[in-house]
């Protein structure tokens, strides 16, 4: 049976999906970059079950979503850098990677074990609300099967988890439609763990040049498996035209012959917001294959195409 879907705009649904977390339950909540799948962060037991639901390896840590910096310093330590972010960026889609605290409101199995933790301050109305109603913080995921495309409607949830959840919160389709954006503060510099929803040349202009993850290191953020956020069928990137059999996701006018067009403007904003329903549509209509045009990297391009490259990553 399918987790009944209750408008995220109703106080009542919010208070229901407030104690079905209390209880240990999981709900999918809206936020501006993808639906997630909530939990209470230091509940162990209901963070084991959200492992097990969506097939998550359990090295993959996850994201602490919170109302704002006084929940955030319950879980981390901020140094000046990451306040002066916060104070910029907040609420929005950006995660930042703390120190952890010893006495933090977070289970081990969500921190993966870690001395850290990636805290986030989602803009989303219902988000917010959530939080607010639960009073504690919360992990949340996206909301789907692990390593397949993210959901950016209440439907995509359904369609993935619904007979495995508790309750979805549905608010329409998310407007950012790509992960947050995860930076790692060390003292005064800051590493790009993930591009996302919050453009880089936005943040290097509190930051000054972002740092680039060393290969191979640890996971320390959602998001940095090599192959993420896949279709069923298989991608070839940067493609002029499709091959015979081939669907052909575009990008920007005069492609009026494209099977599907993440923006026929070029806007790249737009692009981000399509992204993972457009994959989506396109595994529904039974494409075994998708060429995908370039998609220049300015701006939320460089998430765009992050998310791309692990979706056509092999797949073990």
């Amino acid at each position: 049976m399918s987790a009944p879907v209750k408008p995220a705009s109703d106080v009542a649904a919010i208070a229901e999906a407030a104690e079905i977390l209390r209880r240990g339950g999981l709900v999918a909540m809206p936020t501006e970059t993808v639906y997630g799948l909530a939990a209470d962060a230091a509940d162990g037991e209901a963070v084991a079950r959200l492992y097990a639901v969506k097939g998550r390896p359990s090295f993959n840590p996850l994201i602490v979503h919170v109302s704002g910096r006084e929940m955030a310093e319950t879980c981390v330590s901020a140094p000046p850098l990451a306040e002066r972010l916060m104070d910029c960026f907040w609420p929005g889609p950006l995660t930042l990677v703390l120190p952890k605290k010893e006495d933090a409101p977070v289970s081990e199995l969500a921190g993966a074990g870690l001395d850290t933790l990636g805290v986030r301050m989602p803009a989303h109305p219902a988000a917010q609300a959530l939080i607010a109603a639960f009073g504690r913080p919360l992990v949340a995921p996206s909301a789907n099967p692990s390593g397949a495309v993210s959901p950016t409607t209440a439907q995509h949830v359904a369609e993935g988890l619904g007979d495995r959840i508790d309750l979805i919160l549905d608010a329409g389709p998310c407007p950012v439609g790509v992960e947050s954006t995860v930076l790692a503060i060390d003292g005064e510099s800051a590493i790009l763990l993930r591009p996302g929803g919050l453009p880089r040349s936005e943040i290097e202009a509190v930051t000054g040049p972002l740092k680039s993850a060393e290969a191979n290191a640890p996971l320390a953020s959602p998001g940095m498996l090599k192959s993420h956020y896949a279709p069923k069928a298989a991608l070839r990137l940067n493609a002029g035209t499709p091959e015979p059999g081939e669907a052909f996701l575009a990008f920007g006018p005069g492609t009026e012959a494209c099977t599907a067009n993440l923006s026929r403007i070029g806007d790249l904003t737009e692009a981000a917001a399509n992204l993972f329903a457009l994959l989506r549509q396109l595994d529904a209509e039974g494409y075994k294959r998708i060429a995908v045009a370039p998609v220049p990297m300015d701006g939320l391009g460089e998430a765009i195409n992050d998310r791309l490259n692990r979706a056509a990553a092999p797949r073990d």
